[in-house]
């Protein structure tokens, strides 16, 4: 049975991978809220029919962020916003290896609670935005066994090639993603630098890939 840790678990891997169509597929004016719900239907149903990813197959996963959820979140944005004032001191090289680092530390993290998706349920909460707002709040609620689970999203508009809305920050149970790392990743760029947090990502990227 799924207790309230793996739903959460869950949850974040949705809020992840809530974009798996290609950019190709979404209208640009959609909007924000319908956007979310569409998409996070479309996932649990194609996590449903893919029994790879039900098993944690990682290479599986990295392919489908590579090719269809990239597009849809603005990772440098997010990676930035984790990384907080020590991503203006890091040459163009080393905000790369950050973001490459990043991505690879959030799949790993999240791969195994794809196989937990089953019989879950989106709720889309009241929106409150203007027409021309350009950075929005959506928040759903995820229901299957268990309590109920907050999953919000922020949102920007982004304008030129592939303008449309971006996700930038996700917020699982009460606690943004962003915020959560940039804790722990202040305290590793002062204790030694950006190459620090840099090294400290591929450790930890390296320990869960030997963990499976």
């Amino acid at each position: 049975m799924m207790n309230r840790r793996n739903l959460g678990r869950m949850a974040a891997t949705l809020a992840v991978a809530c974009s798996m169509v290609p950019w190709s597929a979404m209208a640009a004016d959609e909007a924000p809220d319908a956007l979310i719900k569409r998409l996070s239907t479309e996932v649990i149903s194609m996590v449903r029919d893919d029994k790879a990813i039900q098993a944690g197959d990682i290479n599986k996963v990295i392919m489908l962020v590579d090719k269809v959820i990239m597009p849809n979140v603005n990772f440098r944005r997010m990676t930035a916003a984790a990384v907080g004032p020590g991503w203006r001191r890091a040459s163009p090289e080393q905000q790369k290896r950050l973001q490459d680092e990043f991505k690879i530390l959030l799949v790993r993290t999240y791969a195994g609670a794809l196989a937990q998706v089953s019989d879950q349920t989106i709720t889309m909460k009241p929106m409150r935005a203007a027409a021309d707002d350009k950075d929005v709040l959506v928040r759903t609620e995820i229901t299957g066994r268990g309590d109920p689970i907050q999953l919000d999203y922020r949102l920007e508009k982004t304008p030129g090639e592939g303008a449309g809305w971006k996700i930038y920050n996700l917020n699982v149970l009460g606690v943004w993603l962003v915020e959560t790392y940039r804790g722990q990743f202040a305290s590793e760029i002062n204790a030694r630098g950006v190459d620090g947090l840099i090294q400290a990502l591929v450790s930890r990227n390296k320990s869960n890939a030997a963990k499976g």
